[in-house]
Order: structure tokens, then sequence, then C-alpha cells
């Protein structure tokens, strides 16, 4: 028994007034149908084009392009509309910075008139008398009361989702926040500063009991950011670190933090042979990519890259001096005076240098062998140099390092035969000459008039 094949969908046909029957497809337009689907897969024919104009896929099945019988839209042409969102059926939801009314009156101008399904009570629209929170009137306000209420304020009518629904922060007044934090913070500031007033009065009068308090003052300033409290600034008076010292003004604080949003150290190599986390400092020193390749871009290198790198050294070295100076009796610091401790340290250098140029002169002077520091030139002690010379045939230098100036192999700023121009200055017909007289024999004379000989 063959089957049936019709051009139109089911779902036009069922719209149909009754007598119209469906066309039965022949076998021809079946076939020809079914070629062309074919010549559309292997990409030899145009694609099928819906009714708002986008190219249909070949190779999508033929139970998704047909339309489901009911389905109400026109659709005369095939299309996917079927198969797509539809704009009109999303659900959409207010934002989270939107959020109901609060701390605010109404606006809304009062009347001196009751208005029917206003409270009985207070006048004011927006809800009834039994949810009236205002004192029980001896004169309601639907009988004549002086006074009406100011209506409710209306709230907007929020559709949130189902996060929205459930944020605890939603309609946070952020200003508010602000200054709450704010004001706690000045009350913490302002009892530090009476928690240091009350210190220093009680040191000064400690100084002042054991007679002392000519020679030893404070000057340290009323601050909240003290230098014994906040371990972020410049230790003042820092010696060598080979020494501890367990002051305050001479400790030293190392703070190896960092951003919660990056990925900490021992997580980029997961290897236990990899390089050393140390959990206390929270350094890792050796490179955890080491075994990779050099041109492979790693986000880590270690923390001894960075210790060794850059400027560091000449910073170290910077540091080295002022601790050394300072223990000496020079009062520099690498922070507070970084310009006079690197013009004592150009100085210094200077200084060295011209003394041992001193005392190495003072030495060649009294036991001699000057020249004998004073040696050949490399190429006469090992018969050859680095510089690269190559030569032709005729001696003449080809290649070098430096590039050779190109000569002519004819003598040149010399004129042969009386001739004031030389040959080949003057062409013609595919030949050359001279061009004072424009002759094209090379070894004529010169005709020109006046020459070099009656001139002369």
């Amino acid at each position: 028994m063959s089957q049936q094949h019709f051009s139109e969908p089911p779902s036009i046909l069922a719209r149909r007034k009754d007598g119209d029957g469906p066309r039965k497809q022949t076998r021809e337009e079946y076939r020809k149908q079914k070629e062309l689907e074919e010549l559309r897969k292997a990409g030899n024919a145009p694609a099928e084009v819906d009714e708002s104009g986008r190219d249909i896929n070949p190779h999508i099945p033929k139970y998704m392009i047909d339309v489901p019988w009911y389905v109400t839209y026109d659709h005369s042409k095939p299309t996917l509309k079927h198969q797509r969102n539809h704009d009109e059926k999303k659900e959409t939801f207010d934002g989270l910075d939107k959020w109901y009314v609060r701390g605010q009156e109404s606006n809304v101008q009062t009347t001196i008139k009751y208005r029917p399904g206003a409270c009985e009570n207070c006048g004011a629209m927006g809800h009834k008398r039994k949810d009236c929170l205002e004192k029980p009137r001896k004169r309601l306000a639907k009988y004549g009361a002086p006074v009406i209420a100011a209506d409710d304020l209306k709230q907007p009518e929020l559709k949130l989702s189902f996060d929205g629904k459930r944020d605890r922060w939603n309609g946070i007044d952020l200003e508010t926040h602000q200054e709450k934090i704010r004001t706690e913070f000045e009350k913490l500031e302002e009892a530090r500063r009476l928690i240091k007033t009350k210190q220093l009065e009680e040191e000064n009068s400690k100084i002042q009991d054991e007679g002392e308090a000519g020679n030893k003052t404070s000057k340290r300033e009323l601050d909240s950011d003290d230098e014994e409290e906040d371990e972020d600034k410049y230790a003042d008076e820092m010696n060598l670190p080979q020494k501890l010292h367990l002051e305050s003004k001479q400790r030293i604080s190392v703070r190896n933090l960092r951003m919660r949003e990056d990925t900490a150290k021992y997580l980029l190599n997961l290897d236990p042979n990899s390089a050393y986390y140390d959990p206390k400092s929270r350094s890792m020193r050796d490179n955890p990519f080491k075994e990779k390749d050099e041109k492979i871009v790693t986000p880590y290198i270690g923390d001894n890259y960075v210790r060794y790198s850059g400027e560091v050294n000449k910073f170290a070295k910077s540091q080295l001096f002022a601790w050394e100076a300072y223990e000496k009796g020079v009062d520099v610091h690498q922070q507070a005076e970084p310009t006079k401790l690197e013009l004592l340290h150009k100085e210094f250098k200077q200084r060295y240098e011209e003394c041992a140029k001193n005392i190495k002169a003072n030495v060649l002077e009294k036991y001699g062998g000057a020249e004998h520091l004073e040696g050949l030139p490399k190429e006469l002690i090992f018969a050859q140099t680095e510089n690269y010379v190559e030569y032709n045939r005729y001696g003449n230098v080809v290649k070098t390092l430096e590039k050779a100036s190109v000569k002519s192999k004819y003598v040149e700023n010399e004129f042969v035969h009386n001739h004031t121009s030389v040959w080949g200055s003057f062409y013609k017909d595919g030949k050359w000459g001279y061009k004072c007289c424009q002759s094209m024999d090379r070894n004529s004379y010169c005709t020109n008039i006046p020459t070099v000989s009656t001139k002369s």
C-alpha cells in the first residue's frame, strides 16, 4: 500500500473550509523533493528560507520543521517559529535595586470632604475602619469630622524573582550603613587619642619625678597610627638583620600577604616534589614551574626572582651602607633621608676607588713591575684577530665587519686628451661619449674650441 504525501502541512488543511480536500503528491514531485533535500544537505543547492528571511539548516529533521496542528498563527511558508522562545511568554522581574518605600510620608494632598471607600474613622484612602491605627474619634470622618487624615502611601507592586524574594540585602540603604561605620570609627579614634594622651601625661610626670625632664622629652605626636602599634610604618633606627632587636623602635615587620582573589602559591603546582612552601611566612622561594619550558608564560616564578631582580641589589647595598654608617656614628636613614644617603654612598665609592688607585701606585713605585701589567695586543699573542677581512685576487678589501667603500676601477678626477668632462657623460643613439665635445670616440682628442692648449 503506497503512502500518501501532501505538499501542505495538516495545520493549514485543518483550517480550510469543508469540501477542500488535500492535494495528493505525485511520485515525480516526491522524487524531486527528495533530490532537492539531498542537494541542500551536500551544499550544492541554496538552503530553504523561512518567512523571516533566515536560512533553515537542511540537516534539521522533518518532525522539527513541521508545524504542529494546534498552532494558530498562519505559516504558509516553512518556518521554525514554533521552535523558538516567544518574547511575549517570557516572564520579567523587577531588579534588585527596586524596593518598597520606607520612611516617607504621603505627598497626596488631603481633602476636607469624606470620600466613598475611605476609612470611616480618619477619612484616609488605603485602609478600612477596622485596620485604622488612629484613636477612635468621637465624631467620625464619615459623619462630618473637621479633619481628614492624609491618604496612605501607595507602595509599588514589585514582581521579584525567586532570588529577589530571598535576598536579605535587598532594599538596603548603603548611605546609612556607611554613616554607621564612619561614626563607630570616629568613636574609636577619639578613645585611642584619649588613651595616648593619658599615657603621655604619665610618662612626662614620671620623667619629671626622676629629674630627667630636661634631657628626655617625648616628641611623639597624638596620632592614631602610632609607630609602636602600627607595624606597617617605617621601622626607624633599624640595625643589621643579623642582630635580633626586640625593642619596638628596632623591630622589622615582614608581611607576605596576598589578595584573597589570587590563587594561593601552594595550589599552583600540586606535585609534592615541587617548590617548598613555608606556611608561617607564606613564601615560596623556588620556582614551582622550573620543569616547564622557559618560553611558556607562568603566573608565578618564585620569590627569589623578585628578590634578586631589578634594582633590588642596588637597594640592598644602599641599605647595608646605611646600617654600617649608623653603626659608625653617621646619622642617616634610607627611608627618611634617601637623597642624603645616595650622596654619601656616591662619595664613599669615589673615595674608595681613589684609595685603591693610590695603594696600587705606591706598590708599583716601591717594588716596580709596571711594565708587566701592560700586556701585548691579542693580535701579536695569538697571531690572529676576530676582525673578519676578505680580499679579492687584486688585493682589494671585499668584505669586512664594516661595509667597504665602493671604488671605480677607472682613475677618478683626471681628464685625458684635453677633455673637460669624463667618458660617459654624454649619451646619444645608444652610444656613450664626452659631454664637452660630444665625441663618441673613446681615444679622440677634444675638438671643443677654445681647448685647454690654446687657452694656456
